[in-house]
Formats: structure tokens, C-alpha cells, sequence
């Protein structure tokens, strides 16, 4: 009789232990090892055991071959566009199919709410898509459908399935059934395998579900979308562990108690990565912002304040202008207060040292408080004299002329350094009405008609927009 295995896994970082320990030695996280039986005679072949039964058109187990005997062809790989204009840009131009797509995010963030707008889109495009849920009943799905607007909801001849269950063998059993297109799961935390002597959310249950579901994927051709929570703290094994199992990792960030929501795909075998999709949560569900105008709008409709400068930030291929804003008060010295949201904080402590240095400020006795509004985070290079000259502005008072965007990276030197990407940002500014962009010399912007470039070399050069100088 074959002996059981007991090893322990990490359900931060997935490490594989002998034995079990206080403290991860891979990740040096503290109490996260998990115990993991796996019994060799009852897994002869754990992939195939889901997907065995399917008909899959081929026996024969694959072959080498050379690499140029290997079939290849000009036209581009097949997608399913979603219907959300943003979600297939941070995909490359949909969902490709065969894939498995792994979405993550803090709960209550809005992850349930995209796939099931994106799935009532794709279903009222001919595409049939299988929505499973595994924390919510079927008539909540309805319910929340019909509150989005969902057309499906309202239809008796729609393609989009709902599925409430756990158990992963009666998910793959109705997949086989209806023959979706597009299989999502919402969310992976819960879903388990009976054969598993281990909890729901565990990391032999995940490692598991999600080993057969991509396997799945891959021999049918369905494309899988896998749903899952992400906790501050890390103490859930989630997405992080199966980072390296799927083809494309998108995590949906934001703040509750801000509007904007930001989906950035931080892996993607099909596509480029660092690209972000903008969103507004609303009564009626996620609004695309395409444009991204809103987040900096404020800075258009209200008279230039003090502390407050827009930033024209780039992610992946897209513009983004970003209103950033600062705040100084009265500290005790030696215990200043450096506060940031949205702002790296590490490069505010060292935008405040060259201020002191070569801006001639006195901030060792002043409490900062930075922040990007919106809820969104910033942490381009170019955002260091938007940040700098917020900074100043507080300190002095005053503030840029109106409809003024800046953008450069600062050096310890007090130099303002070129960055990339400077026509993106100057037509992108200017297309948003904004007529003065302030930016490193020895750059060449496009001439634009009503748009003032200005150009500066050093920190001080830059303050002198403010008129403190």
C-alpha cells in the first residue's frame, strides 16, 4: 500500500516544506505553512482526471517536431472581445481562447461586478458564457444582473448560464453540458475537490482546482476566468499562488471610498503588460472611462489652488492626466509627519530632501501630507516635479497658473531629467484644455497651436512658476 506524503505549503508564496515551521524560510512570513497529504495511489493522473471524459478530437499523446515543421500562420491569435472597451485593452484586444485569466483584488472592490457585466456583454454577442458563483445563490446573480442592466436578464433566449455550486467535478459536468465559450468563476476561494482531504480556500484545494481547470482550458479550448480575493495582510492563499499557473493576471485596485476603480494587468502571455483600464463605480455598476478626463477634471472647472498640480502620468500605452495634491503643516522637528496616498513614499522623503537642499525650503519642522486623487497610484519617475512643485506650492501659498500640466523626474542634484513618452503627454494635455505644460529642458515637444511649453533645468528654475520665487 502506498504511503500518504505530508509535506507543508506556504500559502503566502507557495513554498513546499518538509516539515512544518514557525516561520516560511522562503518568504519569511510568520505562521503560513499549511499541512498537504497527497495519497500516490489515488492521483495516477490528477490532470486528466476532470477533463478525461471530454471530447477532446485526439488520443495521441503530442510529439516533438522541429520548430519549423510546427504550424504557424500570419493571422493573429483568435479573441472574444468582452464588450468592456477597457477590460480588452488591459487584455490585448479580449480573451484569447484557451486561456486561463486570473482576476484579483481586495474583496468588495468590484471584481463580481466587471465579470458579470463583461459576461452579459459577451453573452448578448452571440458568445455563450457560463457563470459560476460560489458565494452567491443563483437569484442573487438574477437580481444583481438585472440591477446592472444586464440584457440577458430581461431575455429567455440569452447564452449566458448561471451556476451556483462548490464542487468542482459538478462545475466541469455542466461545462460539458452547455459548451461555453467562456467558463467564469467567481471566485476560486471556494470552489474544492472531494477527493482533497483539505478546507476550501486551502492551498492544496487552489493549487489543485486551478491545476484541472487549466488543463481544461487548454484541451477544450474554453477560456476559464478565475475570480479571486486578495487581503492586505496576505493571509489568504490566493492569486499570488497561482500567479504563475495561468496566462494572464489583471488585479482590480482602488479605494472604497473613492469612485475610480483601476484594472492592471500585471502578467500576459497574449499581450503587453502594465497596461491599465480606468473605471467609475456607480449606482448602475462599473462606467468605463476611457478618456480618463475625470480624474483630473476638477483641476479644469475650479480656479488654480495652492498645493494642487496636474500630471500627465503614462501606463502602459495609454495618458492618464493626474491631479496631485499636497499639504503643510506645523510639525515638532525631529518628529515631522511624511504621509502619502497614492505617492510612493520613499520618493516623497527624498523629493523633500532636495527641496530643503536646492529649493531653499524649510520643511524639517513641516508635516507633508501628499496624495493622487482619485484613488489611483502614481509612481513614474515623471511625477517627481508634479509632486515637488505641489509641495512648494503649499508651503509658499501659492499656486500655477490655470490650466497648467507638468511632468519631469528630479534628480538629488536639484536637475530636472527628460522622461520618455513627452509628445504623448503634451497632445494628451492639450486635447484636455490644458495650454501651459511645464517640462525638462532638452526635450523636444510638438508645437502645438495654443499650447505653451516651458521648459525648465533645475528645481529652482521650476518654482519660479510659482511666483514665490
Amino acid at each position: 500500500m502506498a504511503k500518504v506524503r505530508t509535506s507543508f505549503i506556504c500559502r503566502s508564496c507557495g513554498g513546499v516544506q518538509p516539515r512544518w515551521m514557525g516561520r516560511c524560510p522562503d518568504c519569511a512570513a510568520w505562521d503560513s505553512l499549511e499541512e498537504s497529504r497527497q495519497d500516490p495511489g489515488s492521483a495516477r493522473d490528477p490532470q486528466r482526471g476532470l477533463a478525461g471524459g471530454w471530447d477532446l478530437g485526439h488520443t495521441d499523446a503530442p510529439k516533438a517536431a522541429p520548430i519549423g515543421e510546427v504550424g504557424a500562420t500570419d493571422a493573429p491569435e483568435p479573441r472574444l472581445p468582452t464588450g468592456v472597451g477597457e477590460l480588452d485593452r488591459v487584455l490585448g484586444g479580449g480573451i484569447v481562447q484557451g486561456s486561463v485569466i486570473l482576476v484579483g483584488g481586495d474583496p468588495g472592490i468590484g471584481k463580481s461586478t466587471l465579470m458579470l457585466q463583461a459576461a452579459g456583454k459577451m453573452s448578448a454577442g452571440g458568445v455563450r458564457t457560463l457563470y459560476v458563483t460560489s458565494e452567491e445563490s443563483a437569484r442573487q446573480v438574477r437580481l444583481r444582473a438585472e440591477r446592472l442592466g444586464v440584457a440577458a436578464a430581461r431575455e429567455s433566449d440569452d447564452q449566458l448560464f448561471v451556476l451556483a455550486d462548490t464542487n468542482l467535478a459538478r462545475i466541469v459536468e455542466q461545462a460539458r453540458k452547455v459548451q461555453p465559450a467562456v467558463l467564469v468563476v467567481d471566485s476560486i476561494q471556494m470552489i474544492y475537490k472531494a477527493d482533497l482531504d483539505a478546507s476550501p480556500g486551502s492551498v492544496a484545494q487552489l493549487r489543485r482546482c486551478c491545476t484541472d481547470l487549466v488543463y481544461l482550458a487548454k484541451t477544450s479550448g474554453m477560456a476559464v476566468v478565475l475570480v479571486g480575493h486578495v487581503t492586505k495582510e496576505g493571509t489568504l492563499a490566493g492569486p499570488r499562488l497561482l500567479e504563475h499557473m495561468v496566462d494572464a493576471v489583471l488585479y482590480f485596485e482602488g479605494d472604497g471610498h473613492h469612485a475610480h476603480r483601476v484594472i492592471r494587468g500585471v502578467k500576459n502571455r497574449f499581450g503587453a503588460t502594465m497596461e491599465i483600464g480606468l473605471f467609475e463605480m456607480t449606482g448602475a455598476g462599473l462606467r468605463e472611462v476611457p478618456e480618463g478626463a475625470s480624474v483630473a477634471a476638477g483641476a479644469m472647472g475650479e480656479a488654480p489652488r495652492p498645493g494642487s498640480v496636474v500630471c500627465p502620468v503614462v501606463t502602459g500605452s495609454r495618458c492618464v492626466l493626474v491631479e496631485i495634491q499636497a499639504l503643510t503643516a506645523t510639525g515638532f522637528p525631529g518628529a515631522a509627519k511624511r504621509k502619502s496616498s497614492g505617492v510612493d513614499s520613499n520618493r516623497l522623503a527624498m523629493l523633500i530632501a532636495v527641496l530643503e537642499q536646492h529649493g531653499g525650503l524649510r520643511l524639517s519642522d513641516r508635516d507633508v501630507f501628499t496624495s493622487a486623487v482619485g484613488g489611483l497610484r502614481v509612481a513614474e519617475p515623471a511625477a517627481d516635479l508634479p509632486l515637488a512643485l505641489a509641495i512648494a506650492g503649499a508651503h509658499y501659498r501659492s499656486a500655477l497658473a490655470p490650466a497648467t500640466a507638468v511632468f519631469g523626474e528630479v534628480g538629488l542634484g536639484g536637475e530636472v531629467r527628460p522622461v520618455s513618452q513627452v509628445e504623448m503627454r503634451v497632445r494628451e494635455a492639450a486635447r484636455l484644455g490644458y495650454r501651459r505644460i511645464v517640462l525638462p529642458a532638452r526635450m523636444s515637444p510638438p508645437k502645438l497651436a495654443g499650447v505653451e511649453t516651458i521648459s525648465v533645468e533645475r528645481i529652482g528654475q521650476a518654482m519660479e512658476e510659482l511666483g514665490a520665487m
